[in-house]
């Protein structure tokens, strides 16, 4: 069992700056791979990045890449979203999921239901 407790959003204006965090409870943060979606209101839930447990593959949606970095401390049992040169169309709430199981490339982890822990989402607002 792993819960996940989110920080870091808020508000910024366009062209701005935000660190999200994911800090997870237990003794195996290394055991799981961990992903970062966001919802906005009407949508669905949307991949935005995601990190394999060694840490050395991640992955990202096309609407974010080369504007937002996915990174892991595992002596911190946390998960950070840097998120640079932000758009009013990345307002949402941003949630942590995290995975035990054996992934299998990029379409994999974009996938939601192949996480099985989830945070209770932080929200990201972009004014412009």
């Amino acid at each position: 069992q792993v819960q996940l407790v989110e920080s870091g959003g808020g508000l910024v204006q366009a062209g701005g700056s935000l660190r999200l965090s994911c800090a997870a409870s237990g003794r195996t943060f290394s055991s799981y791979s961990m992903g970062w979606f966001r919802q906005a209101p009407g949508e669905e839930r949307d991949f935005v990045a995601a990190i394999h447990r060694s840490g050395l593959s991640t992955y990202y949606a096309d609407s974010v890449k080369g504007r937002f970095t996915i990174s892991r401390d595992n002596a911190k049992n946390t998960v950070y979203l840097q998120m640079n040169s932000l758009k009013p169309q990345d307002t949402a709430v941003y949630y942590c999921a995290a995975t035990a199981r054996l992934p299998y490339g990029r379409s994999w982890f974009s996938t939601s239901r192949n996480y099985d822990y989830w945070g209770q989402g932080t929200q990201v607002t972009v004014s412009s």
